[in-house]
């Protein structure tokens, strides 16, 4: 038995987005976006913009950087994630989606740091899975927040 046509019109406008932003942070995953590839392009940025910073502080930016980068990628992905279960135009807040959501973010970034330990130049680290989920949690927050302000009658 096939699916309705709006059915599938429906899956791949709420599922397509989270899975090509997924396959966007496998592929941020590979050598190519390693640390020593991205310090040849963010280190001159970095020095352009604090000229008398000592190489050790334009490092340490370089580094946060890449954990901010994290931090973001997973944070846009709950919310794609989010969306996905609510499949809907309305804002709804559903815990079952939250827990949903952020038990596909955590799985998601632990497969994703088993990848890294097979890629050439990276690493696979549990801090940067609890990055991720950091991100994910900051936004499922964020989710609830909005839920809170729209659900307050107004004065």
């Amino acid at each position: 038995m096939s699916r309705p046509r709006s059915s599938v019109r429906s899956i791949l406008k709420y599922w397509l987005p989270p899975l090509i932003w997924a396959v966007a942070i496998s592929v941020f995953s590979t050598s190519s976006f390693s640390s020593d590839q991205t310090s040849q392009f963010f280190v001159p940025i970095l020095q352009w913009a604090f000229p008398q910073a000592p190489m050790d502080v334009l490092l340490a930016l370089h580094f946060s950087v890449r954990k901010f980068g994290h931090l973001s990628e997973y944070f846009l992905l709950t919310i794609l994630l989010y969306r996905a279960f609510r499949e809907d135009t309305t804002f709804r807040w559903q815990p079952r989606w939250a827990v949903a959501t952020l038990s596909l973010v955590l799985l998601y970034s632990v497969a994703d740091e088993l990848h890294q330990s097979f890629v050439p130049n990276r690493s696979a680290t549990a801090g940067d899975s609890l990055i991720d989920f950091l991100g994910g949690s900051c936004a499922i927050a964020l989710l609830y927040l909005r839920h809170r302000a729209q659900s307050v009658p107004a004065s």
